[in-house]
Parts: C-alpha cells; sequence; structure tokens
C-alpha cells in the first residue's frame, strides 16, 4: 500500500501519543481517520486537529478491554465510510511495576495483560473477520516493543511479558492470513529506536477503579519520559528519547514497504538481539540487558 488517499484508517489509543501522530501523518496524506481512545477530550482535541488538516474524521469512545465497545468501533467504521484500509491496535499501558517480580499486585498483572494482550485480542476479533470478508488490500498493524518481542529487559517484567504474548499473538496472526492467501497484511510496529516520548509513562490516569493500585507500592516519581531520562541519567545511564512523530513516520514507511518487522534499533540493542538469540544456539543463560543509550 504506496498511497494512502482516500484509505480509512481506525486507531486505538489514537487520541494520543503514537497513535495520534499516526492518525495525523496519515490524515496529510488524505487518508480518513478514526480515533478510538477512553479519553473523550483527548478525542474531540485530536479529530478537530486531523480536521484542521482537511481530512475527514471522527472519533469513538472505545476502550479495548471491552469487546463489545471494539464490535461498535468497527461497525461504526463500516458503517460510516464503507470500508476499512488500515487498523492500528496501538492501545498500551504501561503499570508503573518497580522492585522484585513476585511481589508486584494482582491488579497490576491483570490491568496490563486486559490491555496490552486483550485489547489487541479484542481489536483482531472486532476487525479481522470484516477484513478478511472485504477480501481487500488492507493492513493490520499491532503495537509491539522490543522489550518483550526480541529482548527481555529486567525492568518492567509485566510489560515485557505482555509485549511477549502480544508478539506471538502478531506472528501467529501474519501466519495464518498468509496461509490463507488473503490481502490482508499483518505488520508488527516497533515504537523506537529509543524509548518514545508519550504518555505511556502516566498510564495510571486512566486506571481502571476496579483495579486499584497498590497504595504500599513504592512511588518512583517517573509520569513522562523526561522523568525517566533524568532518573536514568542520575544513575549514570544516559537515555535518549524518541518523539512519537518520528513513529508515526516509521510507520507509514514500513507499511509502504510491506515489512512485517517495523523495527528500528540503535546499535546497542542490535547487538543485544545477537547475544540474546545467541544464547538460545548455544544453550546459555540469557544476556541481561540494560537499557539503551
Amino acid at each position: 500500500m504506496d498511497n494512502f488517499k482516500d484509505k480509512v484508517a481506525v486507531i486505538t489509543g489514537g487520541a494520543g501519543g503514537v497513535g495520534r501522530c499516526i492518525g495525523l501523518a496519515l490524515a496529510r496524506e488524505g487518508a480518513r481517520i478514526v480515533v478510538a481512545d477512553i479519553e473523550d477530550t483527548a478525542i474531540e482535541r485530536t479529530v478537530a486537529d486531523i480536521k484542521a488538516t482537511g481530512a475527514e474524521a471522527i472519533g469513538v469512545r472505545a476502550d479495548v478491554t471491552q469487546q463489545a465497545e471494539l464490535d461498535t468501533l468497527a461497525d461504526t467504521a463500516f458503517t460510516t465510510f464503507g470500508g476499512v484500509h488500515l487498523v492500528f491496535a496501538n492501545a498500551g499501558i504501561g503499570a508503573g511495576e518497580f522492585g522484585n517480580l513476585w511481589d508486584y499486585s494482582d491488579n497490576d498483572w491483570k490491568w496490563s495483560f486486559n490491555v496490552n494482550v486483550w485489547g489487541v485480542i479484542n481489536t483482531i476479533r472486532a476487525f479481522m473477520p470484516r477484513l478478511v470478508e472485504q477480501n481487500a488490500e488492507a493492513h493490520f498493524v499491532i503495537s509491539g516493543s522490543a522489550n518483550g518481542a526480541v529482548v527481555k529487559l529486567p525492568y518492567t517484567p509485566i510489560y515485557t511479558c505482555t509485549k511477549a504474548a502480544v508478539q506471538s499473538i502478531t506472528e501467529n496472526l501474519h501466519q495464518q492470513l498468509t496461509m490463507m492467501n488473503s490481502p490482508v497484511k499483518v505488520n508488527a510496529l516497533f515504537p523506537g529506536p529509543h524509548s518514545v516520548d508519550t504518555g505511556i509513562f502516566n498510564s495510571g490516569r486512566n486506571r481502571p477503579s476496579e483495579l486499584p493500585d497498590d497504595p504500599s507500592k513504592p512511588d518512583v516519581g517517573i509520569r513522562s519520559a523526561d522523568d525517566m531520562k533524568n532518573m536514568m541519567e542520575q544513575l549514570g545511564v544516559k537515555v535518549e528519547l524518541t518523539q512519537p512523530e518520528e513513529v508515526a513516520e516509521t510507520a507509514l514507511r514500513g507499511i509502504r514497504d510491506n515489512q512485517f518487522w517495523i523495527l528500528p534499533l540503535t546499535d546497542a540493542m542490535q547487538d543485544a538481539v545477537k547475544r540474546y538469540h545467541t544464547s538460545i544456539e548455544e544453550r546459555t543463560a540469557p544476556p541481561i540487558i540494560q537499557l539503551d543509550g
């Protein structure tokens, strides 16, 4: 798909960060955008900004943990525009886990899996039957993370675990569609190559009341990418940030090139991937991967 003009794109987590920037980038190329998110004010702002480019856009409040809401999202998108050509399963959170894995609360595990894993499953269930039946060129783009998909960082085991699961789902979906000779393609999008400056570090603002945070959990004071960067620099680790606009451009380029792995990596992370796979081949213990610079 090298031309996005008049294509219809549905983006979960579409009102902020990477999702918002993907919507704006596609709108500038003439696509029609469905912004799906759980933050009403952010939806309204993003839809207005997309319309300001001259593109068509609608906003739909949709919680990816609820299958019925994603089914309604799909109904709305297909009814409004007559078809869908791009679906971005982009919504995701970080639970802010810190410390020993065995001390994490059940609620952190449940919330992370509900959004990061079940959110992808629910999006596939809502859209994939329609895309397959449509029998036209389309892309289903799943936002993963190198942390979990290709290496395992020790700092965020819950997030790492969810993204490892997401990558398995993404590859299985690609394999099944390929065996069907379907014109629907799957892309694994990895925001990067550095930590991305988005609101994922402040995911708690959207935490559901039925899965409250543990008040005894240590508060490390990280509410933004800059907070994370500053904390790591105090520990002597230099951290660079990638802006979400750059991720959006990388995503569109990867779709045009029909890449499965839309995976920008730093040299340090590329080396870490090689060391990780070498440990598998040689049956040695997995290396401890540090944050890239």
